[in-house]
């Protein structure tokens, strides 16, 4: 695929299912993250989900759902980024960046405070998530792979709780 073409990142459109589904197989070589996406979209958890395109072709995808944060006060709204891929004969390009970059934006336009990860400690760090703004939530991920970032500053203050992924996560 010619790489200087133009890349394209929009709002995934539901024609772009079996295209997302491929790009994610691909990425982990599995299908464990597409089926997860499949009951995220049953479930309504859907937040935002975008796709990065290359000539027409979808290359890249990422997807945010709604989770909690369970407090002793109630539940905090918060963000879940998972999953996000790009395929492997793009990786290297700073496609997933564009994509984390892009999706971050849009949540914070929209009022959202929170967004957690569990992802690589030398990827996500990059965007501002941090395992220290993640110390009182409790998960049951490792603490260096487990992931906040306060899409408005001091979202995450006082915030003391478990987070609660929805129910297509399996947790």
């Amino acid at each position: 695929m010619d790489t200087t073409l133009p890349l394209f990142i929009r709002d995934e459109q539901p024609c772009d299912r079996e295209q997302v589904r491929k790009v994610n197989e691909a990425a982990f070589a599995r299908s464990d993250e597409a089926d997860l996406i499949d009951r995220l979209r049953v479930e309504g958890a859907v937040l935002l989900s975008l796709v990065a395109e290359i000539d027409g072709q979808i290359i890249g995808h990422i997807l945010f759902s709604r989770m909690a944060v369970e407090t002793a006060q109630g539940p905090v709204a918060a963000v879940s980024l998972a999953p996000m891929a790009v395929q492997s004969d793009h990786q290297g390009r700073k496609i997933g960046s564009e994509l984390v970059g892009r999706g971050l934006a849009q949540l914070r336009d929209r009022g959202e405070r929170i967004v957690i990860v569990l992802g690589h400690q030398h990827y996500y760090p990059r965007f501002g998530f941090s395992s220290e703004k993640a110390r009182y939530l409790a998960s049951p991920f490792s603490p260096e792979a487990f992931m906040a970032l306060e899409l408005s500053d001091g979202a995450l203050t006082g915030i003391h709780g478990a987070v609660r992924y929805p129910s297509a996560f399996g947790l």
